[in-house]
């Protein structure tokens, strides 16, 4: 019997389901109260209902990237619509809603920005309960305190879920990184055992050959008959067997080239958060491993900076190689972008690796228009 796929849910992915559950529980009082005898305000608890559901939608449909305007303004609706309903309902339902919203706060706003959206969005419901004729301002404020203690524990608690959840996922970037590294470095040591090989038979046994090709050219000069027929046969042979080393040594000085393929099909399977899109040349060979190294060290900043910096769903990277031979590298992610790129330790880096050897480095972005880099390394000697 064939094993049954196991399907993984995510910190965000639970989160969403959960609200969207209790969202759903929280609207079974409207399909047992009726509409009365005013209609209208069933009408408007209907419409507060639906309205925070759709925003829930649209708000955790993408946790962990930062909110836009759009976004922004359908958590607006979410904290603004759990007040409405209690003002509709004459009942504490949207407390419950509230509880709905503080599990997304964290994962959309800062700490602060968060808690400070926390606090505001209680005291929304302090006028409603007041304006009760079974309430007063200090029942109102102590009702609203029962649902900020509850609120809370929902706001820390998805606090620490989503650190916990960012934690896993850098782990899950640096040990796809670790496997390009590994086999950049696998890669490397190939081809340095080439080259150790080819050396060792060029110097060791070319020599011996060679030496052994002059005695025997001395010893046929000295002998007469059937004993110099035997010299000239195995200094026949003794050539052969040279020319077939030089060969071999020239076959292994040809393949020292280091394949960047395997590496970087390493780094960007697995890569949290983002979907990267890898487009390789059909040769992607660099003779040295500096300048192998150098280049994964742009796709691995790349990748970083769309997750870290851009808040991208994807990222576009592409090898190949121009006219001249060089490598060209170009990132592009559909991430937030800015006005102006303050260039941190990992870009600086960057470029100074590529200027050491010939190369040069160039980026645009602009607001809601991504990031888009360009690199160009020369494959040319080592300065």
């Amino acid at each position: 019997m064939a094993a049954m796929p196991t399907v993984r849910l995510s910190s965000a992915l639970m989160l969403r389901y959960a609200g969207l559950f209790t969202w759903a529980w929280v609207g079974l009082p409207l399909f047992f109260a009726g509409a009365g005898p005013h209609s209208w305000q069933y009408l408007a608890w209907w419409g507060c209902y639906l309205a925070f559901g759709g925003a829930y939608w649209l708000v955790s449909r993408d946790l962990g990237r930062a909110p836009g305007l759009f976004r922004l303004a359908a958590l607006v609706v979410m904290s603004a619509a759990p007040a409405a309903i209690s003002h509709f309902s004459e009942t504490g339902l949207g407390g419950a809603l509230l509880l709905v919203s503080a599990g997304v706060l964290p994962w959309l706003l800062s700490p602060a920005v968060g808690l400070a959206w926390l606090v505001a969005q209680n005291l929304v419901m302090v006028p409603v309960f007041a304006a009760r004729e079974d309430f007063t301002v200090l029942d109102a404020l102590l009702q609203v305190g029962l649902f900020f203690g509850y609120t809370s524990f929902t706001f820390v608690t998805s606090m620490v879920a989503k650190r916990q959840a960012e934690a896993r996922d850098e782990q899950r970037r640096l040990n796809s990184e670790l496997r390009a590294t590994r086999a950049l470095l696998a890669e490397s040591s190939r081809a340095n055992e080439r080259v150790r090989i080819s050396r060792e038979l060029h110097d060791l046994l070319g020599h011996h050959l060679t030496a052994l090709s002059l005695n025997l050219e001395v010893a046929a000069h000295r002998t007469e008959g059937d004993a110099r027929a035997h010299v000239r046969q195995a200094q026949s042979l003794t050539r052969l067997l040279l020319a077939d080393v030089r060969e071999v040594v020239s076959v292994l000085r040809a393949d020292t080239a280091i394949d960047l393929r395997e590496a970087l099909e390493r780094l960007v399977e697995g890569v949290p958060g983002i979907q990267v899109h890898l487009e390789l040349p059909g040769d992607l060979a660099v003779e040295d491993a500096e300048r192998a190294q150098v280049l994964l060290r742009v796709a691995q900043e790349s990748i970083t900076n769309a997750v870290r910096h851009g808040h991208a769903g994807h990222l576009w990277l592409r090898f190949a190689r121009d006219d001249a031979g060089h490598i060209e590298v170009v990132a592009r992610d559909d991430g937030v972008g800015c006005d102006a790129v303050a260039a941190g330790n990992g870009l600086r880096g960057m470029a100074e690796r590529l200027r050491r050897y010939g190369g040069e480095l160039s980026f645009e972005t602009a607001v809601g228009q991504g990031f888009r880099l360009r690199a160009v390394l020369p494959t040319g000697d080592l300065p």
